[in-house]
């Protein structure tokens, strides 16, 4: 990264000047070495200024560094300037006569302009050549000058600063080579890095454009609980709900945590304060993963209902990174079922009070039967039994259509509630030819309702006894464990498929084979059965087989439902 940024400044800053700038800059190292030596000389080599080859030197360079300001380099070609430092070579050459004088050798100030004329756009070749030729050259004179060195020394010396200036370039070209694969390498990782990052921007721009499309709110949270994607949909639904307006323009805040606790929200019932715990969010950051979870968002008379759930987000390993909540507003579902138990539980109060007066005067009339014959008995007692019939079912529709099941739990034996919901089932089930069968020791205590328990119990046995048409068995058995009783319905009867015992506490789900077997019912039993157990913190599963029976497990809490319920 570090050498991405060196070459892309020296890029920059070498555009940044002009030509003249340019050759200027490249001049005046070597410039500045000069100005040195003549300050210098009157105190250091007192002799230099005699030596008309280095006064010679010396001009040429002040002649030289005038010419990098004074002419206009941008009416020539980029190889115009390297005639400075091949001339620059000429002089150090001539410089170097002074060393008779006591100067060191001078030749060593050739690197400067091999190193312009190495960095330029000449061919590697050329600069090559001009790097040992133009030195070797310009020693000539130095070379040829009277000395008492021995001729194959003086030569030896001659040609190393050559050789040294040959080794420079070459050393400049290899690494002027790998600085242009480098700036290509690093042009080709910058040109696929756009390209990508064009690809993200398109994509990003889609997913935003779907999650606004979508007519439903969409969460994306970190481990943490801040926001990591927020659709206007569900920021349009916070803001119905926030205690506080929102500024305009201002986005829902990173802190989800700190977000939601600011919304008013209930329960589904549109009137109690949903707990900061049980809020969809917070589940959702707990790692629980629900669906349909119904909320309410603002306040009761216009709050809206919305329908929530939430997956967890893992990384390989299975560490809990996030999750992603949404929300489904479902204000007129709710609204459309809430009318509709309305008008039932309307029509069933207008149903049950006439039927309660005919089941009075059909008792009355069979209470007393002298004088009338048998037939019309019998069918006075058909009566009784259709109406009995009608009154269950509106019972039970009237209690599906109320919005909770009131409870007064107390301390109770189960096992007394058994027996007496198979008491009561034993014609029922005699006439159909099955055979009941308990196996619950008393007494089996529980802090329940006993009046619901019983509801439920009578639902089980009752359903368990119907839906086996071709006779069989009912057994009901108990067990208990981790602060539990549970109590287990068991029949021999016609079964179920997988895909009915998902729906079968479902209100007015009955299954396919049940229908077309023309078993009576509503399919309202299990529903308000499911709705008793957990009323009391309980719950209630269903195991079963297609033509091998089923068997329902209520799990009941032995010291009575939590606060909560």
């Amino acid at each position: 990264m570090l050498r991405q940024r060196l070459i892309r400044g020296a890029d920059r800053h070498g555009e940044a000047l002009g030509p003249r700038a340019r050759v200027l800059v490249c001049q005046l190292p070597l410039a500045v070495m000069m100005a040195v030596v003549v300050l210098a000389a009157p105190a250091a080599w007192p002799g230099l200024p005699e030596s008309t080859l280095c006064r010679f030197a010396l001009v040429l360079q002040a002649a030289l560094l005038a010419a990098c300001v004074l002419v206009p380099w941008h009416r020539f070609g980029p190889l115009a300037p390297l005639l400075i430092p091949v001339l620059d070579l000429i002089a150090i050459g001539l410089l170097r006569d002074g060393t008779s004088a006591g100067l060191p050798d001078p030749g060593v100030l050739s690197v400067l302009p091999v190193v312009w004329i190495s960095a330029s756009s000449l061919s590697a070749p050329a600069s090559l050549s001009l790097s040992f030729s133009v030195p070797l050259l310009a020693s000539l004179p130095w070379l040829l000058a009277d000395r008492a060195a021995p001729l194959a020394a003086s030569t030896a010396e001659a040609v190393l600063v050559p050789l040294m200036m040959l080794a420079v370039s070459l050393a400049m070209h290899f690494t002027r080579t790998r600085l242009r694969h480098e700036q290509r390498r690093i042009k080709s990782k910058e040109a696929e890095l756009e390209v990508l990052l064009a690809d993200s921007r398109e994509r990003e721009q889609l997913l935003n454009t779907i999650l606004d499309t979508v007519d439903v709110g969409i969460v994306a949270v970190d481990a943490a609980g801040r926001r990591l994607l927020t659709n206007s949909w569900q920021t349009q639904l916070e803001e119905s709900a926030a205690t506080a307006p929102r500024p305009a323009g201002q986005l829902p805040a990173a802190e989800l945590l700190e977000e939601e606790g600011q919304l008013l929200l209930t329960g589904q019932d549109r009137s109690t304060p949903l707990p900061l715990e049980r809020r969809p969010i917070r589940r959702a950051l707990a790692g629980e993963s629900f669906a349909d979870y119904l909320v309410c968002f603002g306040e009761a008379a216009a709050g809206r209902v919305v329908s929530t759930g939430a997956r967890p987000l893992k990384d390989d390993a299975g560490d809990f990174r996030g999750a992603v909540v949404i929300f489904n507003e479902v204000t007129g579902l709710v609204d459309a079922l809430a009318a509709k138990d309305e008008v039932v539980s309307t029509v069933s109060h207008e149903f049950r009070t006439p039927l309660t007066s005919i089941i009075g005067n059909l008792d009355l009339v069979l209470a007393d039967t002298e004088g009338l014959d048998s037939p019309v008995v019998r069918r006075v007692e058909v009566a009784q039994r259709n109406a009995e019939r009608l009154l269950a079912l509106v019972s039970d529709l009237l209690m599906s259509a109320s919005a909770a099941v009131h409870v007064h739990p107390r301390r109770t034996d189960l096992a007394g509630l058994v027996e007496a919901s198979l008491g009561s089932a034993q014609a029922h089930a005699q006439a159909s030819r099955v055979c009941l069968a308990m196996d619950v020791r008393g007494p089996l205590w529980a802090h329940v309702d006993p009046l619901r328990i019983s509801q439920a119990l009578d639902n089980l046995v009752s359903n368990a006894i119907k839906y086996s048409p071709d006779g069989g068995s009912v057994r009901v058995s108990a067990s208990t464990g981790d602060g539990l009783v549970r109590l287990h319905v068991e029949d021999t009867g016609m079964g179920m498929t997988a895909a009915d015992a998902g729906r079968v506490f479902t209100r007015f789900f009955r299954s396919p084979a049940v229908r077309d077997g023309s078993i009576p019912g509503a399919g309202l039993g299990l529903s308000i059965t499911k709705a008793i157990v957990e009323r009391h913190g309980g719950s209630i599963s269903c195991r079963t087989r297609p033509g091998h029976g089923s068997t329902f497990t209520l799990e009941l809490p032995a010291d009575g439902p939590p606060a909560a319920f």
